[in-house]
């Protein structure tokens, strides 16, 4: 569902005409090469694409036009091979809508310490460039990413494609429409918010229906169509003999399929890219749709419960951040606490709708009774989540600005066996620890939602709040209760000028 390769960061490299052609050819060959070696890294999941030097302030603005017009180009890797004086970058970068990545490097690793002379000086001078161009992207208050290193570097290629991944989710977010089947849960407070402020600040789109326009697709699902979905639930999962042919609720997994063919019918129909729902607004579909929005995230698509709009966008964004790399990411909440002092942890999961790509071992097929609701007992996938390095991350609107907070956590492997909780679940364990997390995400304002990912890094999602020009609020190992609370004042005070959109 999600080609990254489909997506051109352009390399656009910095000079002037003060070196002479000789020099100016060898920093375009330079340039050719470094894209030429980017294309046949499996590491960088975009495609990265060369163009001419620019050299004048003419050149600069048209290169800053051209990408602004190019649907497929997402972002700049900006490289001043040379001194590129920064007066000549201000039109065009005022003229730039799309983000751009400073990369401080330069062609040769090492100095030639025996070879060096002032020509080698004159061609690498990346070291004060850089600086120069620094300074004026600092000057103009512009958002961008910096990254230090040489450009065949292991650390620095990996750096590189986490950001052009971010780019990419940004340019997602521009087009994003979101599907909500009914309103959000009533009187809840946290998931509602401003989606024309949404709109204007991500991009996205947030389109209401009925329950009724979704029944009409799930009403055309043929008996076929639904027998082919059943024999790749069979494959896939593990069943019960109860829902296999003949058994006695075999019915209800019948009928989580029509709505799973029926939704994605919907949002393909309407190039919806995620979607909500909500308990609280059902009619005409015999049940919760459990396994079917599980299967959808799993596809790539975005999921919030109870009208969750923001989450399910945001699951959405992280969802083609990490296409392609080992590891899941779902809808998620903190569900319950686990407050034994000597091994503190919480309990993520929710009432059904957990991504399966975040599992680990076993994963069940099982129809069970909700108690909430009021409909029949829906269908849903079991499974316990996988251990290891995670975080939670949620957007919350704040009134004049929105904020994303993340939350590193260190996910524990599940050794207890659960027989009557028939979900998907995960346990991990908050950093710095249960007392500090919950004190600083309570007093951040977090939602109870949130997206849970196994392979997208906070770093990552910092790029994504400076590109997007929102709060961002780290919890992690250094997180220290006094100088969060410090860090909230200062953040109000930054944001007061702030105005509702």
């Amino acid at each position: 569902m999600i080609d990254l390769k489909k997506y051109e960061v352009w390399l656009v490299t910095g000079s002037q005409h003060l070196y002479g052609e000789e020099t100016l050819q060898q920093v375009a060959a330079h340039s050719q090469k470094i894209v030429e070696v980017y294309g046949k890294d499996k590491r960088i999941s975009v495609t990265i694409v060369y163009k001419p030097t620019v050299k004048t302030l003419d050149e600069i603005l048209q290169i800053c036009k051209e990408a602004n017009n190019t649907d497929s180009c997402i972002g700049l890797i900006t490289w001043m091979h040379t001194f590129s004086p920064a007066k000549m970058w201000i039109a065009g970068l005022q003229t730039l809508q799309k983000p751009f990545l400073h990369l401080h490097t330069q062609f040769n690793r090492d100095i030639p310490w025996q070879s060096i002379d002032m020509d080698f000086m004159n061609l690498n001078q990346s070291a004060h460039g850089g600086r120069e161009f620094g300074f004026i992207a600092s000057r103009m208050r512009l958002k961008r990413k910096v990254i230090v290193g040489h450009w065949e570097n292991e650390a620095v290629i990996e750096q590189i494609d986490a950001w052009c991944r971010v780019a990419v989710a940004v340019s997602n977010s521009r087009h994003m429409k979101v599907a909500r089947f009914g309103d959000n849960m009533r009187q809840v407070a946290v998931t509602d918010g401003n989606k024309v402020s949404a709109q204007i600040k991500f991009g996205y789109q947030v389109d209401g229906f009925g329950i009724g326009d979704l029944k009409k697709f799930i009403n055309q699902v043929t008996d076929k169509e639904v027998r082919m979905l059943l024999q790749e639930y069979q494959d896939l999962y593990s069943l019960p003999e109860n829902l296999k042919q003949g058994g006695s609720k075999q019915q209800s997994l019948y009928d989580a399929a029509q709505i799973e063919i029926g939704i994605r019918a919907f949002l393909e129909n309407g190039d919806y890219t995620a979607f909500t729902d909500t308990f609280e607004d059902l009619h005409g579909i015999k049940q919760l749709p459990g396994i079917a929005t599980q299967r959808l995230m799993a596809a790539g698509y975005g999921f919030g419960g109870e009208g969750d709009w923001k989450t399910a966008a945001l699951v959405r964004t992280m969802k083609v951040m990490g296409s392609g790399l080992e590891g899941g990411t779902s809808f998620m909440e903190d569900y319950t606490y686990h407050f034994d002092p000597s091994n503190m942890a919480v309990m993520g999961s929710h009432m059904l709708e957990i991504c399966p790509s975040i599992a680990k071992g076993d994963v069940r097929c099982e129809v069970h009774a909700l108690g909430i609701g009021g409909k029949e007992d829906p269908a849903r996938l079991i499974f316990n989540g996988g251990s290891g390095a995670a975080l939670n991350a949620s957007i919350v609107d704040m009134g004049n600005r929105f904020r994303l907070l993340v939350n590193k956590v260190e996910a524990l492997e599940i050794t207890e066996d659960m027989p009557n909780l028939p979900v998907a679940r995960v346990l991990w364990k908050p950093k710095p620890d249960l007392q500090t997390a919950a004190s600083a995400w309570i007093l951040g304002g977090g939602a109870h939602h949130t997206c849970y990912s196994q392979n997208i890094s906070a770093t990552q999602l910092e790029d994504l709040a400076d590109i997007m020009d929102i709060e961002f609020l780290l919890i992690d190992e250094k997180t220290d209760l006094y100088r969060f609370k410090q860090e909230l004042r200062w953040n109000d005070i930054a944001f007061s000028n702030n105005r509702e959109f």
